[in-house]
């Protein structure tokens, strides 16, 4: 079993292109960590540097307990699997799969057993006599990913896996990789990839980064936690927007009152009151901040029951619709800031048609000037306290 820890890990080029900026991070052996992320926040370089293809510029990385830092790949008992699969072109799938064994010198009917255990569990069995060429390029990254299960390692380390296949086969894949790692329960997995779907179906952990500005005014990782914990408590509105399709809704409303109960605010555009349900301390009247609600939170049509401290209710004009069986988005009328609300396919809604909108207090997020996320109320005191 391997854990992993990165104390203050640091990545820069040409000394002043800044990658990675003191991340610490702890891995538990058996967790599947995703590292999550736009382009260029550094994700990749961040795995490559787990992997020793890429050398920390400052910092300590260990890997079950052993500083790795100036330890060369082969001895770190890791396994990656690569975004453009690498398989040799002249090789069968037994061979490529067998091909680091190989090189280990390890006795050819070891080789073959493990290559032919792999090839069972990814179902690969009818295709060891081919050479890649023959095969689909789910097949292919099936390959890569029995390359480094025969391997049996401690880690395993997937860049970005899936981004080469169409739709279907990203779902079965992600289902295949998922099995693998519930399978090999000694070993630690860590996943790159841009595509929160992957990451929230995936992680134990999500580790989310930031990219450009954001990460030189408040370092590379923006938040780490379980998938669900990002999305119903994100830290900051860069963790908000990033995290939930389609993004969370954001309104720029001013302060009007605050108590125990949480914190009234008015549309700037509209002045219609909201309330979220979030600790107050230090808010002054008139303040401004960012009202966050998630599309799928908006309760569109026939808002359910509640009293003002807990639902509040807007009349907006449908602009768009967008149907897509399950679900339906509609878009409605600007009112300052655009607003989405993801309703039942069955929506009967209509460019046009004017519909209310309940915005639940619970689900309410209210961020600062600078991003940074109002705490959440752990309970809510009764209207009549």
């Amino acid at each position: 079993m391997a854990a992993i820890s990165m104390r203050a890990i640091s990545k820069s080029y040409f000394g002043t292109v800044s990658v990675l900026r003191d991340v610490d991070l702890e891995i538990a052996a058996n967790e599947f960590c995703v590292f999550l992320g736009p382009s260029g926040c550094g994700k990749s370089t961040l795995l490559r540097i787990l992997a020793g293809l890429e050398d920390a510029t400052g910092g300590e990385l260990r890997i079950g307990g052993r500083l790795v830092n100036a330890v060369p790949p082969a001895e770190r008992g890791v396994a990656m699997v690569f975004q453009s699969y690498a398989l040799f072109p002249h090789m069968t799938v037994a061979e490529n799969m067998g091909f680091g064994l190989k090189l280990a010198k390890m006795p050819r009917a070891e080789i073959d057993r493990k290559v032919r255990e792999a090839a069972e569990i990814l179902q690969l069995e009818s295709l060891l006599d081919r050479k890649p060429k023959a095969l689909s390029g789910g097949q292919r990254q099936r390959v890569a990913i029995g390359r480094a299960i025969v391997r049996q390692p401690g880690v395993f380390l997937f860049d970005e896996p899936l981004s080469n296949l169409d739709a279907t086969l990203r779902g079965q894949t992600r289902v295949e990789i998922a099995r693998i790692h519930k399978r090999f329960d000694q070993a630690s997995t860590v996943y790159v990839t841009h595509d929160q779907i992957e990451a929230m179906t995936l992680a134990d952990k999500i580790v989310l980064l930031h990219a450009g500005s954001d990460a030189d005014r408040w370092g590379s990782v923006a938040q780490v936690g379980r998938p669900l914990d990002l999305y119903n408590h994100p830290s900051s509105r860069f963790v908000a927007g990033f995290i939930g399709a389609p993004r969370m809704n954001f309104l720029p409303v001013t302060v009007t009152q605050v108590d125990a109960g949480g914190v009234e605010v008015a549309l700037k555009q509209t002045g219609e009151r909201l309330r979220a349900h979030v600790s107050g301390a230090g808010l002054a009247s008139g303040q401004e901040l960012a009202l966050g609600i998630r599309p799928e939170h908006v309760d569109a049509g026939k808002p359910r029951g509640g009293d003002a401290a807990s639902m509040a209710v807007l009349r907006r004009r449908i602009s768009l619709t967008e149907r897509l069986g399950e679900q339906t988005y509609l878009h409605l009328e600007d009112a300052g800031a655009p607003l989405l609300a993801k309703v039942q396919g069955n929506s009967d809604g209509e460019i046009g048609d004017i519909v209310e909108l309940g915005i639940p207090a619970a689900q309410c997020h209210l961020f600062l000037e600078d991003g940074r996320a109002l705490p959440r109320l752990s309970a809510v005191p009764h209207a009549n306290h």
